[in-house]
């Protein structure tokens, strides 16, 4: 039957909370004094329908604010909806609030057993997985010290261990896969692929698109508590860039798309406007000298569609803009660009110099735009975009405008190789008579 194929069943769900000035409100509404309602509403959720097969990862994305935390702790019991109903057709261990429900009074072996009749494990279940526990975490004697005395890192280390390996049907995370130091969370990453070919269902909150893309067989897109659609990984990532600049458009998807009318239209290009400078990635810490003879006045990255964003796909094309206004006769500027790392070591970069792309001087008053247009081969992760507008005058080389770390650069990869960059090879195995 396809009911037993279904591991959750989300139907017309809707979640309002209710949000007082100051607490008496809350107070005095409770106990009925006047008639007058003091609480306004937010909606989380707003009829949201989803169905989750058996054996599937799900990835949910989307803004702050649209409902994904939400969802997930409804799904797991520790919210109640205010209309609409979950359904769920198996175990589920959660990764939400890691170690929520710890007693800082007890030790960490309390705290194990503690935690997993939480979830609902009986106490001879608990033992047996309390050695595959205990080596997870690894955080030694200190196991049996009372866990107020832990660092953060041990902490979490115990509470994603207890989570892990208490063996459950369905996996629910929300951005808990990045705990700890890189090691454990290569360690973490193992559980995580581990469960996918024991053929668990997962459902996987993430702003890391690189996870959601490598992970996830299917993508659901959430704004403002709305479901806009659901179809693959790629076109919904797609999908959530345009959300993010307000240019979110109709498209035929292999998934299902609820954005059908005018009002979600409206919707959806609200909080992109309100989310497009946050979205950019801009820094507003961010460096800058020169003489000012040359000013940047814009600058910003566009995908391969065109799409204003800061999150690229690996292997694609991207461009890079940057609009300069000339204050000065110039004779000969260069413009450029330099991507570094979240270290500060510099990965690559280039000018108009470097190109033979533009020799030619410019007026004051004039105004130029640059586009750099190039293939994205960096791995997936983390990089900073510098700007800058430089030259010569006679043989004393001069920056006029220099932007240091001004733009956030996020990878978007399922696939990573060693070192910076891919050399995108390609391998051929031959058997040898």
């Amino acid at each position: 039957m396809e009911d037993e194929k279904i591991a959750i069943q989300v139907k017309n769900l809707e979640k309002v909370y209710k949000l007082y000035d100051k607490p008496s409100d809350r107070l005095r509404e409770t106990l009925g004094f006047g008639r007058r309602k003091r609480h306004t509403e937010h909606h989380a959720l707003k009829g949201v329908n989803l169905s989750i097969h058996r054996g599937e990862t799900v990835g949910i994305i989307g803004t702050n604010g649209s409902g994904k935390s939400t969802i997930l702790k409804i799904m797991t019991g520790v919210l109640n909806p205010t209309r609409g109903e979950v359904i769920v057709n198996g175990r589920i261990s959660a990764l939400l609030e890691l170690g929520a429900g710890f007693n800082m009074e007890y030790n960490g072996i309390e705290n194990i057993f503690l935690n997993g009749t939480m979830i609902g494990f009986s106490e001879k279940e608990i033992e047996d997985k309390l050695n595959d526990i205990l080596e997870f975490a690894d955080i030694g004697e200190y196991v049996h010290q009372p866990v107020k005395t832990y660092s953060s890192g041990m902490f979490v280390r115990l509470a994603f261990a207890v989570a892990i390996n208490i063996d459950p049907e369905i996996l629910i995370v929300d951005e808990a896969l990045s705990v700890g130091d890189v090691f454990f969370q290569a360690k973490c990453y193992h559980k995580f692929e581990e469960f996918k070919e024991m053929g668990k269902t997962i459902v996987f909150v993430s702003h890391d698109l690189s996870s959601i893309s490598k992970y996830c067989d299917r993508v659901v897109l959430l704004n403002q508590g709305v479901k806009l659609g659901e179809g693959k990984p790629k076109e919904m990532i797609d999908a959530y860039k345009q959300v993010l600049v307000g240019q979110y458009t109709i498209e035929e998807h292999d998934g299902e798309n609820l954005l059908e009318d005018e009002q979600l239209r409206a919707l959806a290009a609200k909080d992109g406007k309100r989310a497009s400078q946050k979205a950019a990635n801009i820094n507003p810490e961010l460096l800058e000298y020169g003489s000012k003879k040359a000013v940047i006045t814009e600058y910003y990255i566009t995908d391969e569609k065109g799409i204003t964003t800061s999150a690229i796909l690996k292997g694609s094309s991207f461009h890079i803009h940057m609009k300069v206004e000339m204050a000065e006769d110039i004779a000969a500027p260069v413009f450029a660009f330099t991507i570094k790392n979240i270290r500060g070591t510099e990965i690559t970069g280039t000018n108009t110099m470097f190109e033979k792309a533009f020799l030619e001087s410019v007026q004051a008053g004039e105004k130029k735009e640059i586009i750099f247009t190039q293939e994205m081969n960096l791995q997936g992760g983390e990089y900073l975009l510098s700007l800058g507008v430089t030259g010569y005058e006679g043989d004393d080389f001069t920056v006029y405008h220099r932007l240091y770390d001004v733009l956030n650069l996020t990878v978007i990869s399922d696939k990573n190789t060693v070192g910076f960059y891919d050399m995108n090879s390609r391998i051929e195995i031959r058997a040898v008579p």
